[in-house]
C-alpha cells in the first residue's frame, strides 16, 4: 500500500476503506508518512468530504492511536460534556457539579484555551493551588469518593489528533465537518465515559457559523458515539453573544460560582440547566422534565455549589476564593470602553471580543504562551442593549495599561450600533439524538 495511491483515491472522490485510513493515520503517527503527504490527504478530505462510515473509521483509528482510558474502576454511569468552544463558555464549571450533585459520576478530562476560545483547565487553575494533573489512582479515587474530578487531558489520549490538528491549523483544513467530528469524538471515545453530551456552539464565536452545518456536525458526532456503544446527544447553542458577562479565567470562575449560588446571569444559568438536564437523561436519571427539576433543585438547595467546593478542595484549590470570589487575583488596571454614539448594539462580534481578551493577556496565541488569570473583560452591555454616548459598554482588566489600546481597537472592530433593535438568537437552537433532530 502506498500513501500516493490513498491521496489520489480521495482526490478523485473515492471512499477509503479501514486499511487505507489506518495505513495513513498510523503511518503519520509513527513518522513514516511525511507532513507533505498527510497535508495533501487532509486537503483532499476537505474538498471531497467523507462518508459517515469513513468518518467513523477515521475516529476509531484516531482514538486507538494512543491510550484508551478504562473507567470501569469507577462505580456507576460516568457522564461527560464537551463544548466545541466559544467565548465566555464556562459551562463545565457549573454543569459538572450540578450533574454530580444529582448522583452521576463526572470523570472529566478537559483542555486549555488556544486562540479566542477559553479552556476549562485554565479557569480551574485561576483558583490558587488547584491541581489539574492527577495520577490515575488519585483520579479514580476522587471520583469514587466525591463523584467528580476535572483534570487536564493526558498527552497520550488520541495521539493522532494532536499531530493532525497541528497540521490542519497551518494548512487551512480546520473547518471540515468530518475532520472536526473525528477530532472531538476520538478524544471522547478514548476518555472512556458512558454518556456524552455535546454542546455544539454556533455563531460568530464558534467553528460552526450556521445552523445546517452545526446540525450536520452534531448528527455526525452522535452517530459515531452511538455506533461505539455510548449514550450520546447534542445541543446546538448560541455563540453570537458570549454566555454571561465575564470573559477571562478568574472572572469566569467568579461568574460560575454566582450561578451555583443562585445569583448568576439568566442566560448562563438557563444554558447550564439545559445541558445538565440532558446529561442526566443520558445517564438514565429520568425524562427531561424530571431531570430539569432535579438540576434546578441542585442549584436552589446549594448541593451543586457544595459539590464544586468539594472538587476544588480535593484538588488542592483554595476554597476561600470560592466562598468569596473577591479573593481571586485582581488585575492592576482597569479601563472602561464607552459608546461613541447612540443606538442598539446590533453587532458585537464574539470572536473579536475573545481576541480582545487574548490581547489583554487572558488567552494564548501559541500553546506555550503564559496567561494572566486576572486579565479579561466584563461586558456591561451586550447584543440588543440600547446605549447612549458615554455609556460603558465593557470594562477591560490587565496588568499592563499599554494593552488597553489594541484590545479596544479589536473590540470596536466588531461593534455596530443601530437605530433598529436586532432580533436576538435563541439560547438553544436544537437537540440532536440518535432518534432524530428537534429544532426549537
Amino acid at each position: 500500500m502506498r500513501m500516493y495511491d490513498i491521496i489520489a483515491k480521495k482526490r478523485d472522490g473515492g471512499t477509503l476503506d479501514r486499511a487505507e485510513i489506518a495505513f495513513a493515520i498510523n503511518g503519520y503517527v509513527a513518522g513514516d508518512v511525511p507532513d507533505y503527504q498527510m497535508s495533501a490527504l487532509l486537503m483532499a478530505i476537505y474538498l471531497r468530504g467523507m462518508t459517515d462510515e469513513e468518518t467513523a473509521v477515521l475516529t476509531d483509528v484516531m482514538a486507538h492511536s494512543g491510550e484508551m482510558v478504562d473507567l470501569s474502576a469507577i462505580a456507576g454511569i460516568k457522564a461527560d460534556k464537551h463544548s466545541t468552544g466559544g467565548v465566555g463558555d464556562k459551562t463545565t464549571l457549573v454543569v459538572a457539579p450540578i450533574v454530580a450533585a444529582c448522583g452521576v459520576k463526572i470523570a472529566k478530562m478537559s483542555g486549555r484555551g488556544l486562540g479566542h476560545t477559553g479552556g476549562t483547565i485554565d479557569k480551574m487553575e485561576a483558583v490558587p493551588g488547584t491541581r489539574t494533573s492527577l495520577t490515575q489512582d488519585e483520579f479514580f479515587r476522587q471520583v469514587n469518593e466525591i463523584g467528580i474530578a476535572v483534570i487536564g487531558q493526558s498527552g497520550q489520549i488520541a495521539v493522532a489528533d494532536k499531530k493532525l490538528y497541528a497540521l490542519r491549523d497551518v494548512t487551512a483544513t480546520v473547518g471540515c465537518i468530518p475532520l472536526i467530528a473525528s477530532s472531538i469524538m476520538s478524544k471522547k471515545l478514548a476518555s472512556g465515559s458512558d454518556a456524552i453530551l455535546l454542546d455544539v456552539t454556533m455563531g460568530d464565536g464558534a467553528f460552526m457559523k450556521n445552523l445546517p452545518d452545526a446540525i450536520e456536525l452534531a448528527r455526525l458526532m452522535v452517530s459515531i458515539g452511538t455506533a461505539h456503544g455510548r449514550k450520546v446527544a447534542a445541543l446546538i447553542t448560541d455563540m453570537d453573544k458570549p454566555l454571561g458577562h465575564n470573559i477571562g479565567n478568574a472572572l469566569e470562575v467568579a461568574e460560575s460560582i454566582a450561578v451555583l449560588k443562585g445569583r448568576g446571569p439568566d442566560d448562563l444559568t438557563e444554558v447550564c440547566l439545559q445541558l445538565a438536564s440532558n446529561m442526566l437523561v443520558l445517564a438514565g436519571k429520568g425524562d427531561l422534565t424530571s431531570c430539569r427539576a432535579m438540576a434546578e433543585r441542585a442549584l436552589t438547595d446549594g448541593t451543586a455549589y457544595l459539590k464544586c467546593r468539594q472538587m476544588f478542595a480535593a484538588q488542592g484549590g483554595d476554597v476561600a476564593c470560592l466562598d468569596n470570589p473577591d479573593q481571586l487575583r485582581k488585575a492592576k488596571y482597569c479601563y472602561d470602553l464607552v459608546a461613541q454614539g447612540e443606538g442598539y448594539i446590533a453587532k458585537n462580534d464574539v470572536e473579536k471580543i475573545g481576541n480582545a481578551s487574548v490581547l489583554l493577556g487572558a488567552g494564548r496565541i501559541k500553546k506555550e504562551d503564559t496567561i494572566d488569570f486576572a486579565a479579561g473583560i466584563i461586558m456591561r452591555h451586550k447584543l440588543g442593549d440600547y446605549v447612549r454616548s458615554g455609556d460603558v459598554i465593557c470594562t477591560m482588566f490587565a496588568d499592563d495599561p499599554a494593552l488597553f489600546q489594541p484590545a479596544e481597537e479589536m473590540y470596536r472592530g466588531g461593534l455596530i450600533l443601530s437605530a433598529d433593535k436586532p432580533t436576538l438568537p435563541p439560547l438553544v437552537y436544537a437537540r440532536v439524538t440518535a432518534d432524530g433532530i428537534e429544532q426549537f
